[in-house]
């Protein structure tokens, strides 16, 4: 476990060109002198991914028939399939990229392009009281508006209520000193964004020209914010997960940017992947850095809240400064994989988002409570299983076929409570959860932190059972019907 402090998609559309020059061969050859120029993709009638081989000849080659769902990376190895099909040749994955491959790749600057109409630099207002001591006067006292800066994601556009929903850090809207009577909280009271190309910042209002700021009602210094300036509301939050909710107009953001765009997020993600940050540096401005995924889980420890917390995180060495709170971690593909959050006290290098799959579980939750008609559920909302689990067997699991790996554990009961949900459900200590089906849906348990996850996406009427092996025999327990009084607010 480790300290941190806080470092307060948008797939590209149509064919992509990846720009794959070859080494001085050709590809699966048609004549000596002929050889691949580029190799694009683009969407069959059916709805699968195709890719075009162009040739230095002028003709090209359709490679058909890959799931609708690959990513773009995995154009060399259907390149590769296809050249074994037709050559015969006895050659491996690698020795084909060394021997044919050179490539020259620009879909990380594509990503980005296409991210940009999916991020916003993020102003957060709070009235704090501030008190200093001077020897001459003694101790003065002033409460007065401050603005932190950080960054933000549009997670969903609802067209119906002309509304676009982000997704931010906690911390990013927290303010620990906030006066909360002043205040109304430690929450924001106003909340500004601004999107790429439309940048601007808060400054204070001096109508008069007196070179003084004018004051509202209260006392406070007044702020301007420009026309370029979107107001946002606070929908709901979690500090335990670092994770916040916002909803704005979507028609005054449309009328900055017509293309803006909900971020598409990953189906997974993988060490070495590259990680691409896109967020509000030191304040600067909204600006891209570059790096890669160093852990895909790390757990570190944050002081939030008044209290230190441990958060669950990817790890990455994509540089991260003090604004970048909140924005969004892509990979190359424009997807995103998590939500920047934290960086090392000891290294630049070492920085830290929240995972794509706890976010959405995160804000799904919020969104679900927020708009269930009840004002009563406000936030975050999850069951209590009164079980507690340990990770036995871990190890690293290689997938020849897709090139990745990923980190699988056994998940043992260590303790559980009669009177809780697990134990209603039948589970012992020393059991080993396989997996959970909520609503006849079956979820694999191969990470302690999968139940967590899971349970984000329980709601009230949804059925849940659990597999799990008991003396080398698997069991399935019975259903158990989840009610509203199971569930309890997540801070």
């Amino acid at each position: 476990m480790k300290h941190a402090k806080t470092a307060a998609v948008c797939a590209a559309a149509g064919i992509l060109t990846l720009g794959l020059a070859l080494t001085g061969c050709t590809f699966w050859q048609k004549t000596e002198s002929v050889y691949v120029t580029s190799i694009s993709q683009s969407t069959a009638a059916d709805g699968s991914l195709q890719y075009t081989v162009f040739y230095s000849d002028g003709t090209s080659t359709v490679l058909a028939g890959a799931a609708a769902s690959q990513e773009i990376p995995n154009v060399a190895k259907d390149a590769y399939e296809a050249y074994l099909a037709e050559t015969g040749d006895d050659i491996t994955y690698s020795e084909f990229l060394e021997k044919y491959l050179t490539a020259e790749d620009d879909s990380n600057a594509q990503a980005v392009a296409a991210c940009l109409n999916s991020t916003l630099k993020i102003y957060a207002e709070s009235v704090v009281t501030e008190s200093s001591y001077n020897p001459f006067w003694g101790t003065t006292t002033v409460t007065d508006v401050s603005i932190s800066t950080g960054s933000a994601v549009i997670y969903r556009i609802d067209e119906a209520n002309d509304t676009a929903y982000l997704v931010t850090n906690y911390h990013v809207v927290y303010n620990e000193d906030a006066d909360t009577n002043k205040n109304g909280g430690y929450i924001a009271r106003a909340i500004h964004g601004y999107l790429y190309g439309s940048e601007n910042e808060p400054s204070p209002i001096d109508e008069d020209n007196d070179g003084r700021a004018d004051t509202d009602e209260d006392g406070y210094t007044e702020y301007a914010y420009g026309e370029s300036a979107i107001a946002f509301e606070y929908v709901g939050g979690s500090v335990e997960n670092d994770i916040a909710v916002l909803k704005g107009s979507l028609s005054a953001l449309r009328a900055l940017n017509p293309d803006v765009k909900a971020v598409t997020l990953a189906d997974d993600y993988y060490v070495g992947e590259t990680a691409i940050a896109v967020g509000n540096p030191e304040g600067e401005g909204l600006s891209v850095t570059q790096g890669i995924i160093s852990t895909e889980n790390e757990e570190i420890t944050i002081e939030l809240g008044g209290e230190y917390r441990t958060y669950r995180t990817l790890r990455i060495d994509t540089p991260l400064y003090q604004g970048n709170s909140g924005g969004g971690l892509f990979n190359l593909s424009g997807e995103l994989i998590g939500i920047t959050n934290a960086g090392s006290m000891d290294d630049e290098n070492i920085n830290y988002a929240i995972p794509f799959d706890l976010v959405q579980g995160v804000a799904d939750n919020i969104l679900y409570y927020a708009n269930d008609g009840d004002s009563s559920t406000n936030g975050a909302y999850r069951i209590t299983l009164d079980l507690s689990v340990m990770a036995d067997s871990s190890r690293y699991v290689y997938d020849a076929a897709s090139g990745y790996g990923h980190i699988e554990e056994e998940v043992t009961v260590s303790s559980v409570s009669s009177r809780g949900i697990a134990g209603a459900l039948g589970l012992e200590t020393g059991d080993r959860i396989d997996a959970f089906l909520v609503n006849g849906t079956e979820y694999e348990i191969s990470r302690t932190f999968h139940i967590y996850d899971i349970l984000l996406n329980v709601r009230s009427g949804d059925s849940i059972r659990i597999r799990y092996e008991r003396e080398g025999a698997l069991q399935v327990s019975d259903s158990y019907l989840v009610s509203t009084a199971d569930l309890g607010p997540i801070e």
